[in-house]
């Protein structure tokens, strides 16, 4: 359990942590840089940041379901803030899938093609879904720390 726990809070902090840097720290700074600076320049760090997030969805998963299952025996007697963080998750995994296939995708290629009026649409559509996905991540890891405090 004690390693399952670590893993879990690791890829957490990876994520959410890495969200927070990127709409809080990186994108003022970024904001001062002319668009295509700008663009190529999220363009690279969300490329080299999505991996570290496929990597933490996987262990998110697998040690979250592992958790719940062999530790609290199962959904049914899992508390509510187990049955929230799975469905938030979910939700943030399936947004940050989204992000990765569409918004991205079109940011890259507008890139490349250095159309930079379309790569800043595609940079404001990524900063929306990093602010939601943020706001859904943090409410998770206050679920993960106090739920079942919350729950009582």
């Amino acid at each position: 359990m004690g390693f399952a726990l670590l893993l879990h809070v690791l890829a957490a902090t990876v994520w959410v942590g890495g969200m927070f840097f990127a709409l809080v720290c990186l994108r003022p700074a970024a904001a001062e840089l002319e668009a295509a600076l700008r663009t190529k320049l999220w363009a690279g760090v969300l490329t080299r940041f999505f991996p570290w997030v496929w990597m933490a969805m996987a262990v998110l998963l697998v040690t979250g379901l592992w958790m719940t299952f062999e530790v609290l025996g199962g959904m049914k007697s899992a508390g509510p803030h187990v049955h929230l963080m799975l469905g938030l998750g979910l939700v943030m995994m399936l947004l940050a899938a989204h992000v990765y296939f569409a918004p991205l995708r079109r940011l890259r290629q507008a890139v490349a093609a250095s159309h930079w009026t379309d790569a800043g649409k595609r940079l404001n559509q990524i900063r929306v879904f990093i602010a939601v996905n943020l706001a859904l991540g943090l409410v998770v890891v206050a679920l993960g720390s106090g739920g079942r405090y919350l729950f009582r």
